[in-house]
Formats: C-alpha cells, structure tokens, sequence
C-alpha cells in the first residue's frame, strides 16, 4: 500500500472490520475531492473482487440517464469476470442479481470485498436502484460472512438520506459510516512535502487559504515553483486546471445547484456570516423547506457551517462559509478568469490582497480550533465556538469579535487573529482596541465568565510595555501540531 498522509483512523477501522469473521457494509462520505476513492483504493489495493464507479451526472451537458448508468454497471460486471455472452440488465434488481451470481462464481471463501463509488450518481430518477439496493444486502449479501461492501459517495446529503439515517429497508443496516474530512494544515504539510513541494509553514498556511485542505487541489502543485507561481499556473493562466472546478462542484453534488451556488455566493460577501432571514430575502428564497434543505445540504458537504453567537443569550443562528476554495475563487478567480495569467504573482502587495489575508485566516483558525484548544491546554474542555458582531447604540459602542471560544470551565477565550510576516507588535491602540472588545463582551455575557484575551497569531507575540493584556498567544507551530 502506498503511503497515505493522514487518515490514520480510517486506515485502522477499515482494517478492523476486514478482519472480522461477519458481513460488513461500509459507507464512506465527504466533500467531493477530498480523497475517498484514494483512501479505498489504496487500503483495498489487490483485494477487490467487485469495483464500479458511477457515471457523473452530466457529461458534456447531457445528462446521465438509468440506461447510461446501467450499461456502465454491465461493463464492470464483465471486466470482473461476468460471462461476456450475459446481456445488459434492463433494471437495477436484474444488475445486482447479476453481481450476486458474479459473486457467487469467484468466491474462494476468502474476504469479497465490493466497492460501489459515487452512489448517488447512480440512483437516478424512478430508477428503484435503492430497492435493488436494499435487496441485494438484505436478501443476499449480509448473509455472507465474507461480504465486504463498502460504497463512497460524493453527496453528502444523499448519503446521509438515503444511507445513515434510513428509515425505510436499509434502516440500521449499515455497519460503519465515516466521514472523511479536509486536511488539516499539517497534513497539508506532509502532503506537499511528500510530492517534492517545499513550503515554509506560512505559505503552506496561504495556500490551504487558496484551495483548503483538499488533496485534489493540492495535488496540481508542482516542485521548483513559488507559492504564488502554483497559485497561478492552477487558478489563472489560461487552460488552469481548477478554472472551472467550481462550478463543477456544484454541478456534480445538487440538483437545483443555480440556488446553492447562490446561497454560498452570498455568504462569501461577508465572513462573520448570515442569518436565515436575510439568506431568505438577499437570496429571494423562501423561508420554508427549499431554503432548509439548501442550508442542510450546504451543511453536510462542509461548504457552510451554523453557528449560534455563544456568551450572549442570544438564539439566532448564523450561517458562514467555510470552504477556503469557494470563498478564494469567488474573491479572485470567478471575474479574472483569463485575463492576467500571472495574477497571484503581480498583486501580492496589493492592499485588498493583504486585507483579504487577515480575513482569510480567521477562516483558517476556525477551521483549527482542536490545535487552537489544544495549545490553550484545553483539548478536553466542553466547548462553542462562534463569532460575534455586537452593534452599538446612543449609550455604548459596538464591535466585532473574531473568534469566541465559551469554554464549560466557565472561561471565554476572546481571540483576535493577526497574520504577519513577523512577530506581531503590540501598539497602543491595538491594546485599546482590544481592551474595548474585552470590555464589550464582559458586558453582554450572560452569564458572567473569565475573559482571557488571546491572540492567534503567525509568528509569535514580540514583548513590548503593551503587549501584557495578551494572556495567551497561539503561533502556526501551535495550528501545525496535527
């Protein structure tokens, strides 16, 4: 097995169930590119006895229709020893008949491992794949002790629907779900350096601002050029491979994707978030079940996150981008498409590409809180996380604050995030301005907390005769911990 960066867990319970004497039925579900297909393939290496990928919905335009997915299945079918005289199933009971009988005629009494990836690409309209599904795994395959059938899943949504949280014929079957998640900035870390790309931890931070922790996207580095070069030859010169990554994305995961792609829109507009009811009205979507079902979906494919502002009292709900990748091409890449292909590397000193990198780390340490908890020294402390816009009126000010950690040991740490090219130097007015925030958030606190001022920041906190309101710094060695 090649090396795999990360995933260590995932490795170890695939292997755990393999090795185990009953039938086992695995989903495993992500954000598209994140490395699902990889992570089986590589662990499953040599030990498949079944592999079919489903079509994408839409090829060059056309969409994917129950025949087109079916004739694929057949040709899988044969590829994996299916006698070439059998003809193309007409409908999915009839086709996962076929792989029982496949299945049946090269069982050795070893391990069968069976890997069906993107599911939902296959379940296309009244096409009854589920119930085919369903009966192949409880008429046939659970009971076979050597069954291993595990399936991957691009949506995010669908598998959750349709696969962990069924109610219908495939309630409780499954015997393991897992999630796999972006990586983090150390696994981009190792990632990079394993493909010959050498980065300082601050450009390793700059480019997972640019495309996340998304091993596809990483992949397109190539060795012997800078940071900003990468950034160009993958986003901004002309034929970028990742040119129309985003609205492929979009595409491949949700039916109605113009509304979903207009939601994210929206929220990369403004990085502390949204509530439902302006989503609702900016957006010109009802409040009811298409909005909720947007928000979900955007949700369990880890584009958007919800978060209610913590330490107030306060119930409304936010909803903020998360993906790095959506929010940098949108900033960038959607209006330069083209027309400068060394973008990145003439605008480095512009003043909006500076401010954007101060925004755009907030979004990297929201996205790191267990390394920010754990150089706090708090990994096993209960805790929220949010962020939070007070606004002022005749009697007191207003302020933003960046990040919110309402800690169950009855302490907030209140954390401003710098990113800087050096240690950061405390001046008078920022230590005013912080202690302003302090002093805003201990006054709306419900109920009263210890606020610790924290700052988040590249390269460390250079003593000066105001930097004693900082309680506790947190450095990129601190986010690069795991």
């Amino acid at each position: 097995m090649a090396e795999i960066i990360g995933r260590k867990k995932e490795i170890e319970e695939l292997n755990r169930l393999y090795h185990s004497d009953k039938a086992q039925f695995v989903a495993v579900y992500g954000r598209r590119r994140v490395g699902k297909t990889y992570l089986i393939n590589q662990v499953f290496k040599d030990r498949m006895a079944f592999h079919h990928t489903g079509l994408s919905p839409f090829d060059d335009g056309q969409k994917m229709s129950m025949r087109h997915q079916l004739q694929a299945f057949h040709l899988s079918l044969l590829r994996s020893g299916l006698d070439e005289t059998t003809p193309c199933p007409s409908s999915w009971l009839e086709a996962f008949f076929l792989l029982e009988k496949l299945l049946t005629k090269i069982d050795t009494g070893e391990r069968q491992v069976v890997f069906i990836d993107e599911l939902s690409w296959m379940d296309t309209p009244r096409s009854g794949f589920l119930t085919a599904l369903e009966s192949f795994w409880n008429g046939w395959a659970s009971a076979r002790d050597n069954m291993f059938l595990v399936v991957c899943g691009s949506s995010t949504t669908w598998m959750l629907g349709n696969l962990v949280n069924n109610y219908g014929g495939l309630y409780g079957r499954l015997t393991c779900e897992i999630k796999l998640s972006p990586f983090t900035l150390k696994e981009c870390d190792d990632y990079l350096k394993s493909n010959g790309i050498v980065l300082s931890q601050y450009d390793v931070v700059q480019a997972y601002m640019a495309f996340g922790g998304i091993p596809y996207y990483l992949g397109y580095f190539e060795p012997g050029l800078s940071l900003a070069q990468n950034i160009d030859k993958i986003l901004f010169a002309n034929g970028a491979p990742l040119l129309k990554e985003y609205d492929r994305l979009f595409r491949s995961l949700f039916v109605h994707w113009e509304e979903h792609q207009k939601v994210v829109g929206l929220l990369a507009t403004r990085h502390y978030g949204f509530t439902r009811d302006e989503i609702s009205k900016q957006c010109d979507i009802s409040k009811g079940g298409g909005l909720s079902s947007i928000l979900k979906a955007l949700i369990d494919s880890n584009f958007i996150i919800k978060y209610t502002p913590v330490a107030t009292g306060r119930k409304e709900d936010y909803y903020r981008l998360c993906d790095p990748f959506c929010a940098f091409f949108l900033k960038f890449a959607a209006n330069h498409a083209n027309t400068d292909p060394q973008f990145w590397q003439n605008s480095q000193n512009l003043p909006s590409i500076v401010a954007w990198r101060g925004f755009a780390f907030e979004q990297v340490c929201f996205n790191h809180i267990a390394q920010i908890k754990a150089a706090l020294g708090v990994s096993g402390v209960v805790s929220r996380e949010s962020a939070l816009l007070v606004h002022g009126d005749n009697d007191n000010p207003g302020g933003q604050i960046d990040l919110l950690i309402d800690r169950a040991d009855n302490v907030l740490n209140l954390c401003e995030m710098k990113f800087y090219k050096k240690p950061f130097v405390l001046s008078q007015q920022d230590r005013f301005d912080f202690e302003d925030r302090v002093d805003l958030l201990g006054r709306i606190t419900k109920p009263k907390k210890n606020i610790h001022f924290t700052l988040v920041t590249t390269f460390g906190l250079k003593h000066s005769e105001h930097s004693g309101v900082v309680q506790k710094v947190v450095t990129l060695e601190d986010l690069f911990r795991f």
